[in-house]
């Protein structure tokens, strides 16, 4: 459930807390007051859109923040939390949505920084928001079978699981078949240029790290002479006459003549004579490189040309030799495919083929479950309908096999109803009017908000349009809602205020020369008092409240009932 919202800098509300309750509250007040304000808040809590549009004046950025608990373990949304590698040691989570005044928002889910995507996915699974035309999907029969398939339960989400799985493959064998049962223009085309391609890239004989090499062994030609010049002076330096050797040759001289008398310098006499050894061993191997060394000017031109085919293929199949291999070797195979597709096209028809066999038994099996949750359906949907006050509406699921298979299988699903007898059913969206929509939403509502898991369903005037028993219906099937998820309703009916478990009023005042948005709670005589000014209008009288003491004194009765 919703337990605390904290709203700050949005729309008219400069900083609003409220803590909410189980069951049933509802949001009153007038028209304008700010009450869809709230809902909102809690619709871009949840990942809605949002704008900078929705910052008070004035201010930098909005600031929103829902605590919610969940007491069921298993909810769904822990394992969302877990994929996403958010913690969720207990149950309380933490949703938060900065807006700035650039329209940027920034997310968190307890505590850590998260995508919009991710907190729509989150928010989704714990909030559910209905408002006046959100009812509108029932319009949108493409919805319907999804609805359907809420109320099945786990036997026909098994049996969708397996579908789906062969479906993919399926799907797959499809697009493999028609990738090779292009027309034959555009085959012949990609044969030509596969085999130009691969050509050009097999007459190179390219081999792995050998542009590597190449390019070392150019750098040493094209540094060849001043390569020599400093060999020349190196061994000039060791072998010049009075130059290194020599010096070092009357040191190592020195020294041994010491050591021959004094063997303190022993240790110093043979590494001064193995200094010198080891330089006149360089000395001649510096002579050897020299006398070897050969600029071979073709062997450059030789080096160069190979350099600018390697790189001509880099610029037209990859950024290095194993990438130009890698891509020969993808051609190839296509081209192989192409080649032999006729022989290809056969394998994978046989192949779709039976996978199209299973496929079918897969999705015969999904639409028995169907039809057999349809029926329910359409039983439990008639008594709820009754109990709105619809007692003449039938409500049926018709079935029409789609021409191709989709991931729901091949069935197209709607739900027609008739609301007048002797009239024929008809698809909801051509015969329902507003007031029957809401009730059909209502309706649905109560017999899914039990499968779904949704901790908080949120009622944005769904009562709009109704009146007397129709309204003190709505006003039960609400409050029974309640009973299985958290609803936070707002609505200008006095009977759906009377049957709540906690009643706020939104109120606007001005101070100074600005407009706020406040929340309050109502108890006891106030709410005695909303309750009647909901009524009577701006008039509130003797007679009013009196009315208003019973509708509240009726609802506590009717919601014991709800209890049993």
């Amino acid at each position: 459930m919703l337990k605390e919202l904290s709203i700050k800098n949005f729309a008219i509300i400069e900083e609003v807390s409220v803590s909410f309750s189980d069951g049933l509250t509802v949001l009153t007040g007038e028209t304008g007051a700010g009450k869809s304000i709230i809902i909102d808040a809690v619709h871009l809590l949840a990942g809605g859109r949002g704008s900078q549009e929705f910052i008070r004046h004035g201010a930098k950025k909005a600031e929103l923040e829902g605590l919610f608990f969940i007491q069921d373990a298993q909810h769904p949304v822990f394992q969302k939390l877990l994929d996403v590698g958010i913690d969720a040691d207990d149950d309380s989570i933490i949703l938060r949505r900065d807006i700035n005044d650039h329209g940027k928002s920034v997310c968190r889910v307890n505590g850590k920084l998260v995508t919009i995507a991710i907190l729509r996915e989150i928010g989704g699974s714990l909030i559910d928001i209905h408002g006046q035309h959100e009812s509108q999907e029932l319009m949108d029969d493409r919805l319907h079978i999804s609805l359907l398939d809420q109320f099945a339960g786990h036997k026909l989400h098994r049996a969708k699981e397996s579908y789906f799985g062969l479906f993919g493959k399926y799907s797959k064998l499809k697009r493999e078949l028609a990738k090779v049962s292009d027309n034959e223009q555009q085959i012949a085309q990609r044969i030509d240029l596969y085999q130009y391609q691969i050509n050009e890239i097999d007459s190179t004989n390219l081999i792995e790290g050998e542009d590597e090499e190449l390019q070392l062994e150019r750098k040493k030609f094209q540094n060849f002479h001043k390569t020599f010049e400093r060999l020349s002076a190196a061994h000039e330096a060791l072998n010049g006459e009075s130059k290194g050797l020599d010096w070092i040759g009357n040191a190592m001289s020195e020294l041994e003549d010491i050591a021959s008398f004094d063997d303190t310098y022993k240790d110093h006499a043979e590494l001064m004579s193995n200094s010198f050894y080891s330089l006149q061993e360089l000395s001649y191997q510096l002579k050897s490189v020299m006398d070897e060394s050969e600029f071979d000017e073709e062997r450059l031109n030789v080096i160069e040309e190979r350099l600018a085919s390697i790189q001509l293929l880099k610029r037209k199949y990859g950024n290095s030799i194993e990438e130009i291999l890698l891509f020969r070797e993808k051609i190839g195979d296509e081209l192989d495919g192409l080649v032999n597709r006729e022989e290809r096209i056969q394998q994978r028809q046989k192949a779709l083929d039976q996978v199209e066999k299973d496929l079918e038994i897969e999705a015969k099996e999904l639409t028995i479950y169907r039809k057999k949750a349809a029926k329910k359906l359409s039983e439990a949907i008639v008594i709820q309908l009754r109990e709105l006050f619809m007692a003449k509406a039938t409500f049926e699921v018709v079935f029409k096999e789609s021409a191709m298979y989709d991931k729901n299988g091949k069935d197209d699903v709607s739900f027609y109803m008739s609301t007048n007898v002797g009239e024929p059913a008809k698809s909801i969206s051509k015969i329902a009017s507003g007031g029957e929509l809401s009730r059909m939403m209502l309706a649905l509502k109560s017999i899914f908000s039990k499968h779904q898991g949704i901790t908080s369903i949120i009622f944005d005037e769904v009562d709009t349009g109704v009146s007397g028993r129709v309204a003190q219906a709505i006003a039960e099937k609400i409050a029974n809602i309640s009973r299985s998820s958290q609803v936070l309703c707002i609505t200008h009916l006095p009977q759906v205020a009377a049957m709540a478990d906690q009643q706020l009023l939104i109120e606007k005042e001005v101070m100074g020369k600005r407009t706020k948005t406040k929340l309050t709670e109502v108890t006891g005589d106030e709410r005695v008092q909303e309750v009647s000014r909901m009524m009577s209008g701006a008039e509130i009288t003797t007679l009013t409240l009196q009315h208003a003491t019973e509708l509240l004194s009726i609802a506590e009765q009717r919601k014991k009932i709800f209890h049993v």
